[in-house]
C-alpha cells in the first residue's frame, strides 16, 4: 500500500516547482515584451529640429525623451512598467503633455508663458503596435 501511494504523489505536479517555473516565464516574456515596446516607442520619435504633426510621435530636438525611454518588471505585481522617465529638469510633464496634450508651462529663460499641446502619442502606439505578439512570446514559456 505504501509503496503504491509514494508512486501515485509521484504522478501529481510538483507546486512549488511549477509555481516558480511560471513566475521565471512571466518575469522572461513579460521582460521581453517591455523592452519589445521601449524599441518601438524609441523608433518612432525622429530626430529632427521642426514640430511633429499632433497625432504623430513626438519630435526629439534634444534626443532626451527618446533615450530615457525605460522598462523594468515589477516583481510584487508581476507585470512590467514601460515609458519615459522624469528628468531632473522641469517638473516632469512634458512625457505626459506629449502622450495626452494638454495644458502645460512653458520657460524661455525667464519668461513663463501658458501654453496648450495637442497629443502627440508614441508609447500607446507602440503598445498597441506589439500586443498582437505577446500570445507567441507565450508559446512553450513555462519549461
Amino acid at each position: 500500500m505504501g509503496a503504491r501511494l509514494v508512486a501515485t504523489q509521484q504522478g501529481f505536479f510538483d507546486r512549488p516547482k511549477v509555481q516558480k517555473a511560471v513566475d521565471a516565464a512571466t518575469k522572461r516574456v513579460l521582460s521581453r515584451f517591455g523592452a519589445f515596446v521601449r524599441q518601438r516607442a524609441k523608433t518612432s520619435i525622429r530626430q529632427r529640429t521642426k514640430v511633429s504633426s499632433p497625432g504623430q510621435p513626438p519630435a526629439s530636438h534634444l534626443g532626451l525623451i527618446k533615450k530615457f525611454i525605460l522598462f523594468a518588471y515589477d516583481q510584487q505585481r508581476r507585470s512590467v512598467v514601460v515609458g519615459p522617465t522624469l528628468l531632473n529638469k522641469g517638473d516632469g510633464t512634458a512625457p505626459r503633455l506629449l502622450e495626452h496634450g494638454g495644458a502645460g508651462v512653458r520657460q524661455r529663460g525667464k519668461r513663463m508663458k501658458q501654453v496648450h499641446y495637442r497629443p502627440r502619442p508614441f508609447m500607446q502606439p507602440a503598445f498597441q503596435a506589439e500586443l498582437p505578439g505577446l500570445s507567441r512570446l507565450w508559446a512553450n514559456a513555462v519549461r
